[in-house]
This record gives structure tokens, C-alpha cells and sequence, in this order.
């Protein structure tokens, strides 16, 4: 896959780089360079590799999915002026 002028052009206004007219061609063989490294990658047989997310397998650390009040009411409404049975008191605002 080879990138032309006209897509560098397009590449660089999606990207919102300012690039002058010089720069052009200099771009256009660069990203050709990354094009051809990600079809070098392309190459590579993966078949009997499995996807990974990380270098060092791991999983991930689960806690068991039960329905707890948070065991911290009391803390919870420690700094409150007024509190009744683990609720928050405020005064009435609708008449």
C-alpha cells in the first residue's frame, strides 16, 4: 500500500497539523515507512498464539458480588449536624 500526496494532504487537515507544501513529500515517505512495517506485521504467522492483554499472565482480582449496606453508616453520618437511624435529617423545603 503506497500513500500519495492528495492522502498525506487529507491525513494532515483530519489531524489538524499544519503542514506546508515542502513537508508533503517528506511525510508521504514516512508514513509509507510505518505502512510498511504494519505489512511486515502482517507476515507474521500468529496462529497458534493466543491474544493477550498483558506480557505476564494474571487475573483479575474479583470480590464476590453480595449486597452489603457499606458497613460504614455510622461513619458515614458522623460529620452530619442531624441524622436518625443512618438517614440524613435536613429541614423541610416544600409547604
Amino acid at each position: 500500500m503506497s500513500v500519495d500526496a492528495e492522502t498525506v494532504r487529507r491525513v494532515a487537515k483530519l489531524a489538524r497539523i499544519a503542514l506546508k507544501p515542502e513537508e508533503v513529500e517528506a511525510m508521504q515517505g514516512e508514513l509509507n515507512t510505518i505502512l510498511g512495517f504494519v505489512e511486515q506485521l502482517g507476515q507474521v504467522d500468529v496462529s497458534g498464539v493466543e491474544p493477550m492483554t498483558s506480557v505476564i499472565p494474571m487475573e483479575m482480582r474479583k470480590r464476590q458480588d453480595v449486597v452489603t449496606d457499606g458497613g460504614k453508616a455510622d461513619d458515614i453520618v458522623a460529620n452530619a449536624p442531624a441524622s436518625d437511624d443512618h438517614y440524613f435529617m435536613v429541614p423541610k423545603v416544600v409547604e
